[in-house]
């Protein structure tokens, strides 16, 4: 269920509508073949932020040569291109595919916490398939997912995405109504997942760690509301075991039993750390497109 309406498109963006929907309905064997059109055009005609991507791979990553920061480029690529159609999918897939798709190895790092009645953050990132995580969350463990989120100022992909994200079951809160809805469900054991690796600006009064060679700012709204209503936390990694399918593991950060003092933003530490990692192990698997370094100290 939703805590918000989505609100009325214009009628001119029922043509988009339609094919986006009939395209949704083709297998993903063949959408795939789509993702390889447009990843030549990314890639090779419009150069989609290539800057941007050449950037942040050669500030991340300052050991690689060249042709290995190209390597990478090019694969992050063929990534996100597979990540689209990926996306638009699931405006159709099933429940059954989706979780044959997407595989929890250790859900019961959450059940337990489910089991005390705790509400969960589950810290994520732009990481392999990130729309496909909410989703599965929502399969495996039904009327217990929900996933914050920016709505869109577009009403038709506002409409769209919201449909999308929830017709598996899990619940979408915005952005500002995060705490709300904390509170309303309080003494429930649930899950809300936050993005953690979103640009955070001055005006958020970010925490900044070194983050692969760079001074990076993060949110710290999971050290705050762990705190303050004694949430839980736990960290989301995902890696693709090959095309279309993935694995998820899941890594404790907190029980939710103590108090971890807000200023010293251990859960957002621990978070960058984990994210660190995994980007290392892999990376054209994350969205080198995203201007996570924008903000300066």
């Amino acid at each position: 269920m939703n805590t918000t309406a989505a609100p009325a498109s214009p009628w001119y963006f029922r043509p988009l509508n339609w094919l986006l929907v009939g395209l949704a309905s083709l297998p993903l064997a063949v959408l795939y073949g789509l993702a390889r059109l447009l990843y030549w055009l990314m890639a090779y005609v419009v150069r989609y932020r290539r800057r941007v991507v050449l950037g942040n791979l050669r500030n991340s990553f300052p050991d690689k040569s060249a042709a290995e920061i190209e390597r990478i480029a090019k694969g992050f690529y063929w990534h996100f291109a597979q990540v689209i159609v990926e996306i638009l999918k699931l405006r159709t897939i099933s429940a059954a595919e989706l979780q044959r798709r997407m595989v929890i190895e250790n859900p019961e790092v959450v059940e337990r916490l489910f089991a005390q009645n705790k509400q969960v953050l589950t810290l994520g990132s732009h990481a392999g398939n990130w729309e496909w995580i909410l989703s599965a969350g929502a399969v495996a463990f039904p009327g217990r997912a929900a996933g914050v989120y920016k709505p869109l100022t577009n009403p038709f992909f506002e409409t769209f995405m919201l449909k999308l994200r929830s017709r598996l079951g899990a619940e979408m809160v915005p952005m500002l109504s995060t705490l709300r809805n904390l509170l309303r469900n309080r003494g429930k054991g649930r899950s809300i997942s936050l993005l953690s690796d979103q640009a955070a600006g001055p005006e958020d009064h970010p925490y900044w760690t070194d983050f692969l060679h760079q001074d990076t700012p993060f949110y710290t709204g999971a050290d705050k509301l762990a705190a303050q209503l004694g949430c839980a936390a736990v960290y989301v990694g995902i890696r693709r075991v090959r095309r279309g399918y993935y694995r998820i593991t899941l890594t404790e950060l907190h029980d939710g039993q103590t108090t971890l003092p807000p200023e010293e933003h251990q859960l957002t530490e621990a978070f960058a750390r984990l994210l660190e990692r995994d980007m290392r192990a892999s990376p054209p698997d994350y969205l080198w497109s995203h201007r996570r370094w924008k903000h300066k100290r």
